[in-house]
């Protein structure tokens, strides 16, 4: 025997009447309304509301409604992708580069490089710009790590005009690698 325990009905941007379901990835949320024991979106972490200006009417019993919002992932405004660098792009993307260039060389299973991947990319979007982040995978690419020296992961080296210039080893703070940045930009 199946129950329905819960229904929510979302309105479509369009002219659908409001008892009418829709997906929620592509309706509008600004007249939604829901019973007083459902779950609210704001407290799902991975999603966010967005505002927009809302010329329809806002429910009593939903924040989200009453900011006239939507949902949208919150990774997309925020994520900055640090590209992997392997051999066969190695010269293009770091030696001719224009500008300033981190590398960090480390490898799946090392416990510290796991560590310092959110400051690499929190730095990666502090420095858009100005600064160019990549990230070399040792064991898929272990002539550049040889090349360069690499005995210990994770390790930071900063290059500029494609010249190696400083390197950081170890799993440091973000402000180690700042001041470290800074020198060169």
């Amino acid at each position: 025997m199946a129950r329905v325990l819960e229904t929510l009905a979302v309105p479509r941007v369009s002219s659908f009447p409001t008892a009418s379901l829709a997906p929620i990835a592509s309706s509008s949320v600004s007249s939604l309304s829901r019973p007083f024991n459902s779950p609210k979106f704001s407290e799902f972490r991975g999603l966010k509301a967005q505002s927009t200006r809302s010329s329809g009417s806002a429910s009593s019993g939903s924040r989200l409604a009453r900011r006239g919002g939507r949902i949208v992932c919150e990774a997309q405004e925020t994520a900055v992708q640090v590209a992997p660098v392997t051999d066969a792009n190695w010269q293009p993307l770091v030696l001719e580069s224009d500008c300033a260039v981190l590398v960090e060389f480390w490898a799946p299973w090392c416990g510290p490089c796991r560590m310092i991947h959110p400051v690499i990319d929190e730095l990666a979007k502090q420095y858009m710009g100005k600064l160019k982040c990549y990230k070399v995978n040792t064991d898929e690419s272990p002539s550049i790590a040889t090349r360069y020296g690499i005995r210990s992961i994770p390790t930071v080296i900063i290059f500029k005009g494609g010249e190696k210039k400083d390197a950081v080893i170890g799993a440091v703070p973000k402000s180690t690698l700042t001041t470290s940045i800074e020198k060169f930009l």
